[in-house]
């Protein structure tokens, strides 16, 4: 029988027995205090970081909707023919200034002025036949009075016996064929008047076709090309010249989804081309149907162009002017993101902790940062951002806030 290895099973079951059993006296013995369940678990302490804070106090700023744009000619047509015919006017050279009503191209009236005189000989013609019409009614209404003074006489004469019933049969026959007549008068009447009206169609047609021989400017304007040559052929729809207004000019840009609301129609907005020329005017139209790809929503500005300096296609930067909002300035190294890529600042809130605080970016300037969405009034960590956590204790050291 092997002695060491009892001998160590009675060590062990020695040494179980005074930890589980007699632990208090153990410990005594050794002098080391027990643990209860009272006692609080010993934390690691964080040390303070140094920062720089800043007090931001929110200003009232103008805030714009900023956009790219384009100039664009206030209108634009291309004046075309409405008949066929040879240009018989000289052409007018690309640039020009064009009245409203000028004279653009006329077209070699033909024979034309030979059917409008045709049309109005016969508008004289029908005019004099319903003189005739009318007459023949009257006689015709006439028959019919004498007529029924002869069914009358007939009548009484028959009904004391001085006359035959024939007679009254004829008298009666002679009544309805003047009340024929009458109904033939009346239609050569109302045959007459359409007649005439037919006529009048004709000459107005006639005339109608005289007038698109001139072919005049809708409105005043500049020729973007020249007008149709001495000579050539027009066809119905062959275009004469194209006319632009550039007075006012437009100014033309599109404004994505999240900035719609801050524009309204009448609102001042600004331009600035480039050739660096600066431009005011006022929104005249919003659209309020987003573009199906870009979604996008169509803006209008008009802008005056007295002197026609602007012309049309340029690019231009726009601004229009909306509400004032509360905002702070601060500098753009203030600036840091959060885990999930949130853009804001870390400022020292209660108790010298840090803490982050998303923002809005307003406006860009070189002056620093405008943004939105902070208190009125807050502690914006400027230094030693980076190195802090929401949570950490912080030493702000207070600067002042650049003027």
């Amino acid at each position: 029988m092997r002695i060491m290895p009892l001998f160590t099973a009675i060590i062990v079951s020695l040494t179980l027995y005074a930890l589980v059993f007699e632990r208090e006296q153990l410990l005594a013995f050794a002098q080391v205090a027990p643990d209860t369940d009272d006692t609080p678990p010993q934390v690691d302490t964080i040390d303070p970081v140094s920062v720089v804070a800043r007090t931001s106090v929110a200003e009232t700023v103008d805030s714009a909707v900023i956009l790219r744009g384009r100039t664009e000619a206030a209108r634009q047509v291309t004046v075309a023919s409405e008949t066929s015919g040879q240009v018989i006017s000289e052409p007018i050279r690309k640039g020009a200034t064009i009245e409203e009503g000028q004279l653009m191209c006329q077209l070699d009236p033909g024979t034309r002025a030979s059917s409008l005189a045709e049309a109005r000989a016969r508008l004289t013609e029908a005019q004099g036949r319903v003189p005739e019409a009318q007459a023949a009614v009257a006689e015709a209404q006439a028959r019919v009075r004498e007529a029924e003074i002869n069914v009358n006489a007939a009548r009484t004469l028959s009904q004391d016996g001085f006359a035959s019933e024939t007679r009254l049969v004829s008298a009666e026959a002679a009544l309805e064929a003047a009340n024929a007549g009458v109904q033939r008068a009346t239609s050569q009447v109302t045959s007459a008047q359409a007649g005439i009206e037919s006529a009048q169609a004709a000459v107005a047609a006639a005339e109608r076709e005289m007038e698109r021989l001139n072919i005049t400017a809708p409105f005043a304007g500049l020729l973007e090309s020249d007008t149709a040559e001495l000579g050539s052929l027009m066809q119905p729809g062959a275009p004469c010249a194209t006319i632009i207004q550039l007075n006012p000019i437009k100014l033309v840009g599109f404004v994505p989804e999240d900035s719609v609301s801050q524009v309204t129609v009448g609102a001042r907005a600004g331009a600035r081309l480039t050739s660096g020329q600066e431009v005011v005017g006022e929104v005249t139209f919003l659209s309020r149907s987003a573009d199906d790809e870009t979604r996008t929503f169509r803006v209008e500005i008009a802008v005056p162009n007295d002197d026609l300096a602007i012309g049309d296609g340029q690019t231009a930067e726009i601004l229009v002017a909306s509400d004032g909002r509360k905002a702070h300035l601060l500098p753009a190294s203030a600036m840091t993101l959060d885990n999930d890529g949130n853009i804001g600042i870390r400022v020292v809130d209660e108790g010298d902790v840090a803490r982050f605080m998303p923002v809005g970016v307003l406006r860009d300037t070189i002056d620093g940062i405008w943004v939105t969405g902070l208190p009125e009034t807050v502690d914006v960590i400027v230094v030693g951002q980076e190195y802090v956590t929401d949570g950490v204790p912080v030493i702000p050291t207070y600067e002042e806030a650049e003027g």
